[in-house]
Formats: structure tokens, sequence, C-alpha cells
């Protein structure tokens, strides 16, 4: 195929980038000598003070990260950046029995992974509300984390028509909705097999608003909206003066298929979508739509007005909204510069219809005429956030920096490196209509030998800086499981979780609260135990079925103390469970061979702890 000298231009652009990424990598710092520093001696103690948290004194931030193909979401201490916790989502974690028990089994389905890329604290007018965290995953999931226990309450999903969950999952200002598009643009509905030659025509890509009870916090799904078969990355939701509107980045404007890294970068822009999610929502009401996959789907072209489509420089990752919602900030990834669209000039353009033209249906607005700059950030910019005194600062991965800059004046004014090649970067609140600045996480995809040795593993990087002074300072590394994609921080005050059950909440229907009342009840080959555990015994200590049973087992820990947990595994079983004070947990599992097999407490509780055990005794059936 012959290309064009424009085509050549554009691809010797995009080689040039790739290359100075490459050469980079590989002029990346070499592993420093232990225990030594360059840094001047003033300089490590005000960083030590700085980020040091006392023995028995308390972080200022929780930072939520994600795990991405770890399934789970890892909490750390801001300023400390002590891992506190790992909140199980999508895989099993033996650690809290979580994927062992049956509702998290359940809750899990068959899929026993997860993809997790962007956590999304819920808000009330725009301000972190400390309630709830919401997660996605690549497979058309979205899970609800209860921070009252921080534990996952609900996954939603797979839902139709959604194909790589990626764009997501990012809530509304009063978490009304919480959006979810596609990555991969497919035939829809899913099971329709159409040969890839025609990908420009007959895949499509699709957006869907998960709709969340204000109170309990249930999701379901709201809507369902038609798009281009673009391939949609990133978001977010417009606040105060862009309320009722979502943000949404795509590439792959030119429909195509193969070597992408190519074929998807001949255009020198791509697009972010904004759609109106308070008409998309009306729409929906009033049954507008066409049935796909069984759900209904709402076809822009047929109902207009719920998106329109804004220019931005090629590849676009990230795509955020300024505190009082009067920008909208695009980042190409294959550009030198970030893109500050103005929504008021957005809203004008709508409404003098200002358009270059349509894309299946849906409007592209005149670049000229929405946006208000074109800030030089540097290399690879990605993600922006923002501080409380009109700053913005966006990552560069291809520079492995972050840029600080002003809105406004759009002058940059200042850089820190990162080591290295920084993906995403989360400021203290940094989301929200009011932003918090005084810390700034860079989420690095690599960590370049900045630690002890641990094979070719190596772990990933999290940087703390510090955004109180002029200038950016970086005062700590920290080494975070795999693999942050985005995060999210909020003051601790905010939160307040229990750390305890309390009984009169349990209404689980096989919750027993005395040891007397433990024991065997059977119906046929049903078998349910109702077992106690406070320390150092579980009641009872043994129990006896058959061979064929299927048992169900229900701990209640009956303890009202504060770290009480207690745990049970039965050996051979594959079973383990953890259960928290006040709470009950059931396991089911069919009893497959005669024998005895010792079940005890896996979670350390007393001195006694050793002593804490019984046996499960299946006799032969016959």
């Amino acid at each position: 195929m012959k290309m064009s000298k424009k085509s050549l231009i554009q691809l010797a652009s995009v080689a040039a980038l790739l290359l100075v990424a490459v050469v980079f990598g590989h002029c990346a710092p070499s592993a420093p000598q232990r225990a030594k520093s360059m840094t001047p001696v003033s300089d490590v103690a005000i960083a030590a003070q700085k980020t040091y948290v006392a023995p028995g004194d308390l972080d200022e931030y929780y930072l939520f990260s994600s795990g991405g193909h770890s399934g789970q979401v890892y909490v750390y201490g801001v300023p400390s950046m002590r891992h506190l916790s790992t909140i199980p989502v999508f895989t099993p974690y033996p650690a809290t029995g979580y994927g062992f028990d049956d509702d998290s089994k359940k809750m899990l389905g068959g899929l026993t992974w997860g993809d997790v890329h962007h956590p999304s604290l819920s808000e009330t007018k725009g301000d972190y509300d400390g309630r709830w965290l919401f997660v996605n995953e690549m497979n058309g999931r979205l899970a609800r984390i209860d921070l009252r226990d921080f534990k996952t309450k609900q996954i939603l999903g797979p839902i139709p028509n959604i194909s790589g969950n990626h764009a997501s999952a990012f809530v509304t200002p009063n978490t009304e909705y919480s959006m979810m598009a596609s990555r991969f643009s497919i035939p829809i509905p899913k099971g329709t097999a159409v040969d890839v030659d025609k990908y420009a025509s007959l895949y499509k890509g699709v957006v869907a608003g998960i709709k969340i009870d204000p109170q309990s916090g249930t999701m379901s799904l709201g809507f369902e909206i038609l798009l281009p078969p673009f391939d949609w990355d990133l978001g977010d939701a417009g606040k105060l003066a862009s309320d009722g509107w979502m943000f949404l980045t795509a590439y792959n404007s030119e429909r195509a298929t193969g070597k992408l890294e190519v074929t998807s970068t001949q255009r020198d822009r791509d697009y972010i979508a904004a759609i109106n999610w308070r008409d998309a929502e009306k729409a929906a009401a009033e049954g507008k739509g066409d049935l796909i996959g069984g759900v209904k789907v709402l076809d822009p072209a047929k109902v207009p007005g719920l998106v329109y489509l804004m220019p931005c420089g090629k590849s676009p990752h990230g795509v955020d909204v300024s505190p009082d919602g009067k920008y909208v900030v695009g980042s190409g990834k294959l550009q030198g510069v970030t893109t500050v669209f103005n929504f008021e000039k957005i809203a004008t353009a709508i409404r003098n219809k200002d358009f270059t033209g349509d894309e299946d249906g849906i409007p592209v607005l005149k670049y000229e005429s929405i946006k208000d700059a074109e800030v030089p950030v540097g290399l690879g910019p990605l993600h922006t956030q923002f501080g409380p005194d009109g700053f913005a600062y966006t990552s560069l991965f291809v520079d492995s920096a972050i840029a600080k800059w002003k809105l406004g004046t759009w002058e940059v004014v200042d850089k820190v490196p990162m080591s290295y090649s920084i993906g995403h970067l989360c400021a203290a609140e940094g989301d929200t209509v009011s932003p918090d600045g005084k810390w700034l996480v860079g989420l690095n995809k690599l960590s370049h030998g900045r630690h002890l040795p641990v094979g070719p593993s190596q772990p990933e990087s999290s940087q703390l800086v510090d955004i109180t002074e002029e200038k950016m300072k970086l005062v700590y590394d920290a080494f975070t499981e795999p693999e942050p994609h985005y995060a999210q921080m909020i003051k601790a005050d905010k939160v307040h979780p229990i750390e305890v059950y309390p009984k009169e909440e349990n209404k689980h229907p096989l919750a027993i609260w005395d040891v007397k009342d433990a024991g065997l009840t059977r119906s046929g080959d049903k078998v349910t135990v109702k077992m106690v555990a406070v320390r150092s015994t579980l009641t009872p200590t043994a129990f006896e079925v058959k061979q064929g049973d299927t048992v169900t087992v229900a701990l209640t820990n009956i303890e009202q103390t504060t770290d009480e947990l207690h745990g049970f595994a039965i050996l051979d079983y594959n079973i383990n469970i953890v259960v928290d004070p006040g709470e009950t947990k059931t396991v089911t599992f069919k009893v497959q061979n005669a024998g005895v097999f010792p079940y005890y407490c896996t979670n350390f509780c007393s001195a006694l702890h050793q002593e804490m055990q019984g046996y499960l005794v299946v006799k032969p059936r016959g």
C-alpha cells in the first residue's frame, strides 16, 4: 500500500516519540548504591520530617490504589505511604477468606480474576463523602466497596454489550451514576460473529450509565448509548458549571485494525465525547432505544443531543475536569501539549450547531471554537490533577516527569522527574470541587532498581511529591503491589470505618450467639452445621457426616472486641474463611472422601490459638 506524504510524516512523528521513550528507558538511572544518597542532608531531613508518622500516630489521608491484573484494591496511608490493607474485589484472597465463603464466591461468579483500573470514591456535591468506593474491571463488571467495613458488597455484571470495561468507574457529583464503556468495539449483541474487515461499519462501542441507589449504594443498569467503533479509554464527570455531562476519551478514530501502533495513529486528532447523561436518563425513562442484547440501547443518531465529539490531540488518554467545572483538559499521549477546552464555549458551539461533520450521526464540534489553550507540558501527557490554587499537574509518560501549570495563564511553572515512566497521578482530593493540594502521588509503571533486587518481577513504583511550595519536591519512594493504574486520595476524617460488627446488626438467618445453640441438623443428604467461634474454641469441636453429603458450615464470631478475628479451615478441602467480630459467614461443600479431617482457626487470636481446632468425621455411606 502506497502511503501519502502526510501519512509518512505522521508515522515518522509517532516513531520519533516512541524512539524517545526507548532511549529514555535505556538511559534510566542505574541502581543506586545501598544506603547512600547524593541529596543534601538538610533536604533529606525535611523530607523525612514531612513524611514521618510516629508509631501510634495516624496518617492524614487514605490512598485507594487499583491493583490492575491482581484484581484487588490496595490501601495506603499518606504521607507515610505505608500499606494498610488489601481489599479483595475480583480475585480470591485467602488472607481474608474472600472467594471461599458462599457469598463472596457467588459475587465472583465464574470469573476468579479481574483487571482493576480506576477506583472512584462516592461524592456529594462534588466532594468525596467517604461512603463507598467503586471500581471497574475489564470483563464488563463494576464493584462497590463499602467504606464502613472496607469490604466488597456488590459486583454488577458482566453488563450486556460492554467489551473491555476500561472507561470506568467515574462517578457523577452526587453519585447518581458510575460510567462504563467499551475499550474494544465489537459487533453487538455479544455472540455476533462478523469478520474484522467489516470493523469500521459493523463494530460498535457502547457506554453504560450504572445507576446507584442514594441510600444503599446498590447498582443497576440505567442506560446504554451506542457509540462509533473507537477504543474508549478514560473519563471524568462534569461538575458545577459542567454538571450533567460526562466526558470520555477515544483513540483509533481511524476505525483501524491490525497493528494499531501504526494504523490508529494516522490522524492528527482523535476525540473526547461529551455525553449529556441527564438527557440519556430521561430518554431511557421514556422507553426510547433499540433492544440489543436484552437491554434498550440509545442511538444518538435517532435521539439527537445525547453525544457530541470534541477533537483532541491524537491518542488521548486522560480527560479531566477542573474543580470549578469550567475547563475540560484532554491529553493526547502522542503530542507534546495538553489541550484545555472551555465548557462555556462547548455549550455555545452546541447551541449554534458549530459542527465540522459527524461520526455515525454524532456531531463533531469545531476544534477552534471550543479550545482555550494548548499547554506545552512535555512529551507523553497522560492525566491531569488539580490543586486548590488554580494549578494543574500533568503526568508525562515519555518525559518521566510531572509538569505543574497554571489554569488561565497556561504557563508551565515547574517539573519534577519521576522514576520511572509515570502513568497516572493522584492529588489529595484532586478529582473534587475542592482539592486539598499538599500531596501528589506519581503512579509509575517501572521502578528501575530503586530498591533491593527481588528478581525479574520488579515492584511498581509510587512516588510521593510535596506540592505545598512553589517548587515540587520528591520526598518518598514506595514500592506498591502490581499494577497501580489510578488512585484517589481522601481525607482520613471523612471515612468512618467500624472495627466490630454490632451484634444487633447481624440478621443472618444461621447466626447463633451462644455455644449451647451450636450443632448439626440434617435434611436428607443436606447437612447444616451452626458453629460458634470465640477464644479459644470452635464449637462444636467435632461433627460427623456421611460420604456424599452436602455440608453448609455457618460460622459466627461472637466476639465484640476489636481485632479478634477468627479463621476456619478444613484440611484437604480447599476451605479457608475468616470471620470478623460479630460476623457470620457460610461455606458449602460436598464431602467426597471418608476419613477424619481436622479443622482449625487460621487467624491468630489468643495465647491458646493453637488449641482452637476440631474434627470433621466422614463415615462411608453404605
